[in-house]
């Protein structure tokens, strides 16, 4: 399958029309939106953690319905809440199969169209197959680009979310040794106003507090230890607190994760991927929540992986799956007061 041949050409920059979803209310309006979980990979732990979602909220999380997005066989217990697509999946628990892929960005399509026209409060995502989608010839590294291309968003953000701490890493999936290079000024400036953004609007905190991590170990110890520090993340952070931004930083890492020290902020961005992912994850293993930020929609997913050597097995923790849906009302809610 080529890119072309996907539900969703990379090059049009459109929607494709979604199958019908009657079970949408389009009369529901602000709180009582639904909520839109979409399948992610059939063959992974995906679905299972879904349906556990639908069924610990018995439906429902606050004022708003839950409803599942995906294939019709991989959802066939909860029918009744279903919105399908099109495409089929012929799903196997732990071998993903790049013909489903179709099914798995339809998925996707309809969730954020959904959303974008008003008919849902806030898409929720199971986790993808990254590599699975890419020899379908997806031509996107993974949701957060995705995402940010269906809904025209200029920079998303991708934010790892818990009721003991807020992170986001300003490079992700690149070489240790490239990230000195990927980090600017600008890049700094505007994953930092992204981020005081929705820490008021999705997180209702009314003065936002952001703390900035280092590149280099003591954030360069007055440039004994590296001068990216004090050339490239001081001036960024002067300038975010010149737009009147509660910033503080460079920071040393190794001391910005204890309990004392996150009293100190609202969220904490880092540089690089393990700076931020080890201390959330550590932190907040089973009840993490990948949060997007940055997209004129509300979206969150859980923080794991499609775990195909358990699919199928009933071994799956819903719980990160089950905080994912419940930010997710949250946020929702917080953007319509």
């Amino acid at each position: 399958m080529t890119a072309s041949q996907m539900p969703l050409s990379a090059k049009s920059g459109s929607l494709n029309k979604p199958a019908k979803s009657g079970s949408l209310d389009k009369s529901a309006k602000g709180n009582a939106l639904p909520i839109l979980i979409t399948m992610g990979e059939p063959s992974g732990i995906g679905p299972e953690v879904a349906l556990a979602t639908f069924d610990r909220f018995g439906g429902k999380v606050g004022s708003h319905p839950l409803k599942l997005v995906g294939d019709a066989a991989v959802f066939s217990a909860r029918k009744d809440a279903l919105i399908p697509t099109h495409s089929q999946v012929s799903a196997v628990p732990g071998a993903p199969d790049p013909a489903n892929a179709a099914a798995v960005t339809e998925a996707i399509e309809i969730a954020v169209k959904a959303c974008l026209n008003g008919k849902a409060a806030a898409l929720v995502t199971a986790p993808i197959h990254k590599s699975v989608l890419n020899a379908a010839g997806f031509a996107f590294p993974g949701h957060t680009e995705f995402l940010a291309h269906l809904t025209g968003a200029h920079r998303a953000v991708m934010m790892l979310a818990s009721d003991t701490l807020r992170v986001v890493p300003l490079t992700i999936h690149m070489p240790v040794a490239d990230v000195p290079k990927a980090i600017t000024k600008q890049s700094i400036f505007d994953t930092g106003e992204i981020i005081l953004t929705a820490l008021r609007r999705d997180f209702g905190i009314l003065n936002p507090r952001l703390a900035v991590a280092g590149l280099n170990p003591h954030a360069g110890e007055d440039g004994v230890l590296g001068g990216e520090d004090a050339a490239i993340i001081a001036p960024a952070i002067a300038a975010l607190r010149a737009r009147g931004f509660a910033v503080r930083g460079p920071l040393s890492a190794d001391t910005l994760f204890h309990a004392e020290a996150r009293k100190t902020y609202d969220a904490a961005l880092c540089m690089y991927h393990d700076q931020a992912l080890i201390p959330i994850k550590t932190l907040s293993f089973w009840d993490g929540v990948n949060v997007t930020l940055g997209l004129p929609i509300v979206r969150t997913s859980p923080d794991h992986g499609t775990a195909l050597d358990i699919a199928g097995q009933g071994k799956a923790d819903a719980r990160s799956m089950i905080a994912a849906v419940q930010m997710a009302a949250d946020m929702a809610d917080a953007r319509s007061r």
